[in-house]
């Protein structure tokens, strides 16, 4: 592929050294043969070197093919591999030379990374934890793996995004989006009669500005007129406005700089940002901003909407990584402040780059320090309420794929824009995709009782694929009744809502008409509660003594849940209260002795806040409706004549006007 800007940037301070002595008396002893394979490693090593790995890949796949040096090739080859990103065929090259002995741990990195973009995250786990042993402080690592295993993509996985490449792509490298007035200006590296140089670091063309009209599918990109383009690479352009309110785009540019040393002349490749104005229908090149250096690179510029910062690209000393992410101030009168790391939380031991700040002021990036799906991936801050970045999150497939995905554009309005990538089934090295934004739609509402009105917490709620049949959330209310859990468009529901104090309740809905943007649904639910006291209060059984009708301290805790049920939950309920014995003795005694509990509960009740007309009846059923079975003590334990000594409170209202019940207390024996 030919992320020939990024990969400018990856190699900080990247040295091309033509050596200017040979030793020409070794030559001179050694066999043709050796000559010629001593001449692919020299030659391999020279275009390597000049960033021309497509040709460096030749001359190393000599050398295995002559037996000479083959783990020096290998390791060459692995790497020339990775950095046209063609992962696969990088994969056999470091299984050649990865359990070698004197093999560097940061192999170790890059073949766990090849392994994980390609899907085989065991393999890449074994690695990334082997690297980790050399190389404890890296944070990518840590961030790559969690308690013993790859770290999962931070970003929900399920599609949010609709991509398809556009139709001005050609079979070299195309990227960088920038859209404007209905135009379109990206960098690309396509074929042009008039240029004859090839880049060789893949045998492309030198990358130049374009321009094509958006909404004409038929339109034919063309170069940007005036100085802009040269016989360099160009790419991401920004369109922004100067102190005056006019017209400025900046871009960036590489070239060679060049330094005379002791033993030689040393060649080094920079990239800089340059700023440029219209002139008659013409982009003339009037800065090269401050910011740049020869010994560093700085690029890929955007600025943001309002003009006061300049964000960018370097591998300047002092930052996190191989190249950071940073911003500068701009000043009222036009000038670049001095460059402030966009700090830890953006940048990593990795590379960030290709900024880009929306409407809302959320900078995205890519980057391969993250935890992505592949080799780069796109990122977007997230901002606290100060503004302050507080975290990260993958974009996510399908804007993110096992590739390199990066040069993230989106339009004010938000929801469309264009990414680029050198994913699978493209048209040349990099291909333009535009996608277009569809957020994540959750189901979310509060459960409440239906009679007060209150929210009900630890309701399970399931949700249901009516299809499949499939559960596709199993999940509990909060202290406030509330749930959310994301759901798919275009499908059928059902919810399950299920509470022991009340019926199961089933709610459906669909998501077939849902809009694109809209990102939740609301189904609140309302749950009857059952008529039963003992349930809704959550009530255990009220004992008495042997032979007593006192409140012990045990029926006093349970009594205490009837009072608040009635008092606070469902202050119109009406019961009636009911006492039962156990069947030693006779009726008679039994009966008497049911009352006296019958009453002394009521009386605790009444005493302890209940209106008398909310109790309709107080009654003793003496031994007549055991529990169990039991007829004294020959045929029951203790315990089993215990639980016939109880009381009950039948629900005879839940909820309505007192009034229309007959509110007499009764007295029954």
């Amino acid at each position: 592929m030919t992320l020939r800007l990024i990969r400018l940037l990856l190699r900080k301070s990247t040295m091309i050294k033509i050596k200017q002595t040979v030793t020409v008396l070794v030559l001179l002893f050694v066999s043709q043969m050796s000559l010629a394979q001593f001449g692919s490693q020299q030659k391999g090593d020279y275009y390597f070197n000049q960033f021309s790995y497509s040709k460096a890949i030749v001359e190393y796949e000599k050398m295995i093919s002559n037996d000479y040096k083959t783990d020096y090739a290998h390791e060459r080859l692995a790497e020339c591999y990775l950095l046209v990103r063609d992962v696969k065929k990088a994969i056999p090259h470091f299984q050649h030379i990865i359990h070698g002995a004197d093999i560097s741990s940061d192999m170790y990195f890059k073949y766990g990374m090849a392994l994980y973009s390609i899907g085989d995250k065991a393999g890449a786990a074994k690695w990334l934890k082997k690297y980790k042993k050399y190389n404890k402080n890296d944070s990518r690592v840590k961030k790559f793996l969690k308690d013993g295993s790859l770290a999962s993509v931070v970003f929900n996985s399920r599609q949010r995004y609709d991509v398809e490449p556009v139709n001005f792509n050609s079979e070299e490298s195309d990227f960088g989006v920038f859209a404007r007035e209905g135009n379109l200006y990206f960098s690309s590296a396509r074929k042009d009669q008039s240029d004859s140089k090839l880049y060789g670091w893949n045998a492309e063309p030198w990358l130049d500005l374009f321009v094509v009209n958006e909404d004409d599918d038929t339109d034919t990109p063309t170069k940007l007129k005036g100085n802009v383009n040269t016989e360099f690479h160009e790419s991401s352009l920004v369109f922004t406005t100067d102190y005056k309110n006019d017209t400025v785009v900046y871009f960036t540019r590489n070239n060679y700089y060049k330094k005379k040393k002791k033993l030689g002349l040393d060649l080094e490749l920079n990239l800089k940002i340059f700023s440029a104005i219209q002139e008659e229908g013409e982009w003339k090149v009037n800065r090269n901003l401050t910011i740049n250096s020869d010994y560093y690179s700085t690029g890929h510029p955007y600025v943001t909407k309002d003009r006061k910062r300049l964000y960018y690209t370097s591998d300047r000393e002092g930052g996190y990584g191989g190249t950071d992410i940073y911003y500068s101030i701009i000043h009222d009168r036009g000038g670049i402040g001095k460059p402030i790391n966009a700090g830890p939380i953006v940048n990593t031991e990795g590379n960030e780059m290709f900024p880009f700040v929306n409407a809302e002021g959320v900078l995205f990036f890519s980057s391969d320090g993250h935890v992505g799906f592949g080799q780069i991936d796109i990122f977007s801050t997230v901002l606290n309420e100060e503004n302050e970045i507080v975290d990260v999150i993958n974009l996510g497939n399908s804007i993110n794929s096992s590739a390199d995905d990066f040069a993230y554009f989106e339009y004010d309005t938000g929801g469309t824009g264009y990414i680029s990538s050198n994913r699978d089934g493209g048209v040349g090295s990099d291909d333009i995709y535009k996608f277009e934004f569809t957020p994540s739609l959750s189901v979310e509402g509060s459960v409440a009782d239906a009679i007060n009105l209150q929210p009900l917490d630890s309701v399970q709620i399931t949700i249901i694929d009516q299809v499949t049949n499939d559960k596709i959330a199993e999940l509990i209310t909060d202290k406030n009744g509330y749930y959310k859990t994301f759901i798919d468009r275009k499908k059928t529901y059902m919810i399950e809502a299920v509470r022991k104090t009340h019926p199961t309740k089933i709610v459906y809905f669909n998501t077939s008409n849902t809009l694109r943007n809209t990102r939740n649904i609301q189904q609140n639910i309302m749950l009857e509660p059952v008529l039963d006291l003992k349930v809704l209060a959550d009530l255990n059984k009220i004992y008495f003594d042997f032979n007593k009708s006192d409140i012990r301290p045990d029926a006093a805790k349970e009594l205490n849940k009837v009072v608040k049920l009635m008092t606070e939950t469902y202050p119109e309920m009406v019961i009636r209260l009911e006492a039962h014995t156990d069947p030693v003795g006779s009726n008679s005694y039994n009966d008497q002795l049911s009352e006296r509990r019958a009453k002394s509960t009521y009386e605790y009740l009444i005493a302890n806040g209940i209106p008398k007309n909310r109790i309709l009846s107080y009654q003793g059923f003496g031994k007549r409706k055991t529990i169990n079975g039991c007829t004294g003590k020959s045929d029951c334990t203790d315990e089993e004549l215990e639980l016939n000594r109880r009381t009950e409170f039948p629900i005879i209202q839940i909820k309505g006007a007192i009034d229309d019940l007959n509110t007499s207390i009764t007295k029954t024996k």
